[in-house]
């Protein structure tokens, strides 16, 4: 592996571990966990390997371990105790942990090392509600911390978008229902986080139905050509970035006049941007709004 030499501040820390920068202050002093290095004006930071070990720490107590009897264990002992946890309980705690460090040192093998093991003893399905959603929320809020880059955001995003990819490829040859119903999956204008929207997609090809995946960022006004070709329509769409709250509203009133002009097409919505609304959406009767995507699954 080639190592990236990143150095974290305390702050960093705690975005990371969930552990607070005062405990881990009060574990330094006490029992000597961590040794971190000091600037000139004595301010603490801290070394790819003190995350690891902070991160492995933290399962460890997670898992029921005290500090003292953490605080016991040798360097070598503490990821030894880990894996022998992880192996029978907590796997996705586990294996969050070790997606985050692959993320942060850009480690491709750590990365699919660690999803290898999972798929070993857990469906697809399970990874991705219990390990990767979790992980991606994590992301986002470090992302906007600054406690990591875009690349780093990219470069987990991309490895677990060609998972859902390489998922989605396996259901090509199972035989499809008959034609009643197909799902246009589209993100509107200057949307590009598809990766909820793709999971969904495996989700309604793995249930068997017929789906036009469309990506990112696709005109309204587009969508219309659509109706020419199939009967009944459900169009999907995931809110991450785009479009501003403020304008949801607009939005879906457009897509209402615009797409909607019949009972036989519906628009199913979801995404973080729903959670921002200040006040309930007055919707119309085509629209809902999801506010996970495992309800919308469990809908269709």
């Amino acid at each position: 592996m080639n190592n990236v030499q990143v150095n974290f501040s305390i702050k960093d820390l705690e975005n990371l571990t969930g552990i607070k920068a005062h405990t881990i202050r009060i574990w330094e002093k006490r029992y000597n966990l961590l040794q971190p290095n000091r600037s000139d004006t004595n301010i603490r930071n801290y070394s790819l390997s003190s995350l690891q070990k902070l991160l492995n720490i933290s399962f460890l107590n997670n898992s029921g371990y005290k500090i003292s009897k953490i605080a016991n264990l040798s360097e070598a002992e503490i990821p030894i105790k880990v894996r022998e946890i992880a192996s029978r309980e907590q796997v996705e705690d586990h294996a969050i942990n070790a997606f985050k460090l692959s993320m942060l040192n850009f480690d491709q093998v750590l990365f699919y090392n660690t999803y290898n093991n999972l798929i070993e003893n857990n469906s697809f399905s399970h990874i991705f509600y219990n390990v990767f959603l979790p992980l991606l929320n994590e992301i986002g809020l470090l992302w906007q911390t600054s406690t990591i880059t875009p690349a780093h955001e990219h470069f987990l995003s991309v490895h677990i978008k060609q998972k859902i990819l390489l998922n989605i490829e396996r259901l090509q040859s199972l035989e499809p229902k008959p034609v009643t119903k197909t799902f246009i999956l589209f993100l509107p204008d200057n949307e590009v986080h598809d990766i909820g929207l793709l999971f969904i997609n495996y989700q309604l090809r793995s249930k068997g139905y017929h789906t036009i995946f469309l990506g990112e960022s696709v005109p309204m006004d587009s969508l219309v050509s659509i109706l020419e070709f199939f009967n009944v329509i459900t169009f999907i769409s995931y809110f991450t970035v785009s479009p501003e709250v403020k304008h949801i509203p607009t939005y879906i009133k457009d897509f209402n006049e615009l797409l909607l002009g019949n009972d036989k097409t519906n628009l199913l919505l979801l995404g973080p941007k729903f959670s921002c609304l200040e006040e309930d959406l007055q919707l119309p009767k085509q629209v809902t709004v999801y506010n996970s995507i495992e309800n919308l699954v469990k809908d269709l």
